[in-house]
């Protein structure tokens, strides 16, 4: 088979060229060309164009076929919560984290389940065989039908998976992979581009559905190009504190289910274990009442989350107060302490505030801000809330509080793990009293710091 030929096409306009400049002729910024395949010449001019029309054919949109496709589960509970209740066939997922949280050891888990029913391929390019498959046995996997590759050419890949034909395949990692058609070195975008492409079109073609793993950034994203995220149809973060047993698994794409979708895990001797209920291990339960704390409703995807806020104001030795808030947006607490100010005449300016999401928890949305807020004075006036008080709610500039979504869901969380108060904004207050629960709904900021009074 003829080599391809490699052109070195410039990341900012697009030129195309037969050899590597450090400067691109054309818009002359520096160190923009990458090397990539150059696509073959059109040769037969419109009897090219006439036979590719001819095979694909424009179908009206009535006419396509809407069957839905069956899921394979993967064994774990909350990962095909994540998927969005299984594997798609013909499927391609990426999943990213930091080195050592458990990438490896959860996908080896769910393809050593899967191995019993569908005929399945790990291939590794970063560990052996021997390790791999001593990772299975220590974590007391089913390894009988479990096949293994170590290899870190594509086309090697393709050739024993065209053999093999699994129904699932993961390939660890994606940046360990290359293409015999490049000469650049493993993990360089234009290998790491090049691989992807074509097992994902390997996937497509075959119906495998394909595990990829990713190497992040130290700033915490994907390494390599950008496009690698817009080719897959599912990506997944795995974040966790190393110093926790705790893990999560977040979607933020899926072509197949809902995005921020979050699956729960517990690191244990045997492996990632799938955590039900996961308000249960982010709610302290303290002794006794301490001030600075309070449990809010946060939603992730489709699964409210109980999580605790706590929060430390303490008079600043500083000629500027500091503001930290850890998974929460830091700009947002300190306009929340400004409204709080404005409006219910309450000032921290010359406070240090710090605000914690118990868990390790990102709460990216504006459910929490009634929670802080109240999390906050509670510590600056040092009088601890009812431990059997649940918050949410979003803050104005104007001092108002406005309703999130799915209200009603997250009180039925709230009362199905005991709590018996509730403040809310007043367009959340359900139109039937829970029974076993209070809710006070309220407009303004001021109307709920006068209920804790």
């Amino acid at each position: 088979m003829a080599k391809a030929k490699t052109a070195y096409v410039c990341n900012a306009c697009g030129a195309s060229f037969t050899k590597w400049n450090g400067q691109c002729a054309d818009c002359e910024a520096w160190n923009t060309l990458e090397e990539s395949v150059a696509a073959p010449a059109a040769s037969g001019g419109g009897e090219r164009f006439a036979n590719y029309a001819g095979a694909s054919g424009i179908t009206n949109a009535d006419d396509v076929s809407l069957e839905s496709q069956a899921r394979i589960g993967t064994g774990l509970s909350e990962l095909d919560r994540v998927l969005g209740g299984g594997l798609v066939s013909g499927s391609v997922t990426l999943l990213g984290g930091d080195p050592g949280i458990g990438k490896s050891t959860i996908l080896v888990q769910c393809l050593a389940n899967l191995s019993t029913e569908h005929r399945t391929l790990y291939v590794t390019g970063e560990e052996s065989l021997q390790q791999v498959a001593l990772r299975a046995r220590r974590l007391e996997l089913p390894t009988e039908k479990l096949r293994l590759l170590a290899e870190t050419s594509v086309e090697a890949i393709l050739a024993h998976a065209q053999k093999e034909k699994p129904k699932i395949m993961v390939v660890d990692s994606i940046q360990t992979m290359h293409t015999e058609t490049l000469s650049s070195a493993p993990g360089a975008v234009a290998q790491v581009r090049e691989s992807a492409a074509r097992l994902v079109r390997y996937a497509k073609q075959s119906g495998v559905a394909v595990f990829l793993v990713g190497h992040v950034t130290k700033e915490g994203a994907l390494a390599g190009p950008r496009v690698l995220e817009h080719m897959v149809d599912t990506v997944l973060y795995f974040e966790g504190d190393p110093g926790s047993r705790y893990r999560v698994i977040r979607a933020v794409k899926n072509r197949f289910g809902a995005v921020n979708e979050l699956g729960v895990f517990a690191m244990g001797e045997q492996g990632l274990k799938a955590v039900t209920n996961p308000s249960a291990i982010f709610l302290s339960r303290h002794p006794e009442p301490v001030s600075g704390s309070v449990i809010m409703v946060t939603r992730e995807g489709t699964r409210p989350l109980l999580v605790e806020a706590q929060a430390l104001v303490d008079t600043s030795h500083h000629g500027a107060p500091r503001r930290v808030a850890l998974g929460l947006e830091q700009n947002r607490l300190a306009m929340l302490l400004a409204v709080m100010h404005r409006h219910a005449g309450i000032a921290m300016f010359d406070q240090d505030v710090y605000i914690n999401v118990v868990g390790g928890v990102r709460i990216s949305e504006t459910a929490a801000d009634l929670p802080v807020l109240l999390s906050a004075l509670s510590s600056f006036r040092n009088r601890p809330l009812p431990s059997d008080l649940i918050v949410f709610g979003e803050i104005g500039l104007a001092g108002e509080v406005r309703p999130v979504a799915n209200g009603e869901e997250r009180l039925a969380e709230a009362r199905k793990h005991g709590f018996k108060r509730a403040i809310v904004a007043i367009a959340n207050a359900p139109k039937r009293p829970i029974k076993g629960l209070r809710v006070d709904g309220v407009n303004r900021l001021h109307q709920a710091l006068d209920l804790l009074d």
